[in-house]
């Protein structure tokens, strides 16, 4: 009804100026036709447009279910900006309104007060198209994520992702700046005829100073819409604001007593792009009528998964663990990924976390031969860094596959290489890891299910959602994979891992979601060591985890016995000692207090973690039996 109101409201403004002020009607009834035909034509036209920009808020105003309450106020303005054209449009051809050449006069002043105009609106039209493309690219982005991602390598972005800078933020700022400048820069002035008289609308003095409050306008519009889409103001406490929970809770790993297994277990760690549980069906926990993921809900039957109820669920999304990066970094170190004290963290081998000790190093520590896999170039956001430092992986990238001549010269495929081709490479180099003789840690990770989703030419398609499709075909690809592991020689000496790296980011696919509901990744381990202990109920339910506890966890199960079953921040899950969060409250409440807290600076993490100096892991608490 609100929105109703608000067309008639402001289509009647529209016919009323036209009538009124531009009198264009002599007479009653052709006042009327005019009031009728500008309340419909622009109704017309603001339609679409509403329709464009309400799609990415709410449901679209055609299903008549729209969520976004700025939905009328949306269409209101679009009438009245296309009412106001047309009735200038139509002034412009009956002679109303006329223009008329001017010089312009430039003094120190008046050049001074342009440039600032110029530079404000820039930088206003920028934020606001930055924000919205964001926004609309990658939903909610944390603040933390994007300073991280500032400073850390972004080669071998997506070129899927990049094209749509290009038709959307880019190509949107060009054209308004294009008109912006031609308006402050115009030579002519504006006049309209009304009784027989002419009077100056627009002069050159009135359109500087229209110039300078549009880029003020625009300028605090940007600021304003970025910091509240991406949370900026939380970079304040970031900085700013110090909590000690870190200091309080972190059990450093070069002091933590540690026992391996005389026969050293295999560790396989399957990262799964974006892969969720709200994509099973609504009976298992999940969000969907349909369970796009069955193969993995299936499988889930064969391990031990750790959930925060009942049914399929899983870690709580952190502060710095909202992406692929800092999802592999809490789980390889125990500890969140926190926003740069220099610009140089995070930017080369020597400044990726140089003071954290990660499951890598630990490994590495004790012989195993390591590997990271994935399809994209690992120089993107700095893995290459954080894998060779820690651990000195084999890393098989989308370059090293170039180099390898696995694939075609000039082959590139969303990311890199699709995952088909991933799990045929990783096949290959699993066996070859097995041939050493060593143990072994394998890390891959898919992304075919980053969004908007891959959809390959072995992707089925029966349904009309692309996403869903590709989701579809991972859980199938992922189980196939798991299946020829299980069926190889080392598999009886091997734990596999099977985890999201985070939920996803796409941001049109969950916008129905009921907002109570708690996203959360997929999490499986697979033949865990008989030392790791029975996981019942009361220990695998109701639990309330993060991916830093993915740390310890993974070592008990390849048969680690850790003293005190923690490492950094991480809780071993199998122990059913209390994690972080359910030491801190109950339930929710103990995630958002740490959540919170995780937020602020922590002076052990700057000092020690990101800008200490790297050392080999201190084997002087590791011990076999």
């Amino acid at each position: 009804m609100s929105f109703i109101i608000s067309a008639i409201l402001s289509g009647l403004v529209v016919g009323l100026i036209d009538v009124l002020a531009v009198k264009r009607g002599k007479k009653f009834f052709s006042s009327i036709i005019i009031i009728l035909c500008d309340m419909l034509g622009t109704n017309v036209i603001a339609v679409y447009l509403t329709e464009l920009v309400t799609k990415y808020y709410g449901k679209g105003i055609f299903s008549f279910k729209n969520e976004w309450f700025l939905t009328p106020y949306v269409h209101a303005g679009f009438v009245l900006v296309l009412g106001l054209i047309w009735i200038f449009v139509i002034g412009l051809v009956d002679g109303r309104f006329r223009f008329r050449k001017e010089e312009i006069k430039w003094d120190k002043k008046q050049k001074t007060i342009t440039v600032v105009s110029f530079f404000l609106f820039v930088l206003g039209v920028v934020m606001l198209f930055g924000t919205y493309w964001g926004v609309s690219t990658f939903s909610a982005v944390a603040a933390d994520q994007l300073l991280v991602n500032m400073v850390s390598p972004k080669e071998a972005t997506s070129e899927t992702v990049l094209n749509t800078i290009w038709t959307g933020p880019v190509l949107g700022a060009v054209v308004c700046i294009f008109f912006y400048v031609n308006f402050c820069l115009s030579k002519r002035t504006l006049f309209f005829t009304k009784n027989q008289k002419e009077k100056c609308l627009v002069s050159i003095k009135g359109r500087r100073v229209t110039g300078f409050v549009l880029a003020a306008a625009f300028f605090v519009s940007g600021l304003t819409c970025g910091i509240y889409e991406f949370s900026l103001n939380e970079l304040v406490n970031m900085y700013l604001k110090t909590s000690t929970l870190i200091e309080d809770n972190y059990a450093d790993p070069n002091e933590v007593k540690m026992q391996f297994p005389k026969e050293k277990r295999n560790l396989i760690h399957i990262y799964l792009e974006s892969m969720e549980n709200s994509y099973a069906s609504e009976n298992l926990g999940g969000h969907l009528k349909e369970n796009l993921i069955k193969p993995l809900t299936d499988l889930s039957e064969e391990g031990i998964s750790f959930s925060h109820t009942e049914s399929f669920g899983g870690p709580m999304s952190t502060t710095g663990c909202v992406w692929s990066v800092a999802s592999m970094v809490n789980m390889s170190t125990g500890l969140t990924m926190k926003p740069p004290v220099s610009g140089d963290n995070y930017g080369s081998f020597e400044t990726f976390l140089p003071g954290a000790v990660t499951i890598g190093d630990i490994l590495h520590s004790q012989g195993y031969e390591q590997s990271l896999m994935i399809g994209a170039a690992a120089r993107f956001g700095g893995l290459d860094y954080f894998f060779t430092t820690h651990g000195n992986f084999n890393i098989l990238d989308f370059s090293a596959a170039k180099k390898n001549g696995w694939i075609p010269k000039g082959y590139k495929e969303f990311w890199g290489f699709e995952d088909d081709k991933l799990f045929e490479f990783a096949k290959k180099e699993i066996t070859r890891l097995d041939e050493t003789g060593k143990p072994f840690y394998f890390v891959m990770e898919t992304a075919d299910t980053h969004f908007p989703g891959y959809v390959g030419k072995n992707t089925p398609t029966p349904r009309s959602n692309q996403y869903a499709n590709v989701i579809a075909y991972s859980a199938e690809e992922t189980v196939k994979f798991v299946r020829w592991i299980q069926k190889q020689p080392f598999y009886e000496n091997t734990t596999v891992v099977i985890i999201g790296d985070h939920i996803s980011m796409d941001p049109k696919f969950f916008k129905d979601f009921d907002k109570d509901y708690i996203r959360t990744t997929y999490n499986l381990i697979l033949n865990p060591a008989e030392s790791a202990g029975k996981a019942g109920k009361n220990i695998t339910q109701n639990r309330y985890w993060a991916n830093f506890d993915m740390f310890p966890t993974m070592l008990a199960g390849i048969g680690v016995k850790i003293e005190g079953e923690r490492l950094a921040l991480g809780t071993n899950l199998f122990s059913g000692e209390k994690t972080l969060f359910e030491r801190n409250g109950n339930g929710m409440e103990g995630f958002e207090f740490v959540n919170d807290e995780l937020k602020y600076k922590s002076e052990l993490y700057n000092e020690k973690i990101l800008m200490g100096t790297y050392k080999p892991f201190e084997t002087k608490n590791i011990t076999e039996y």
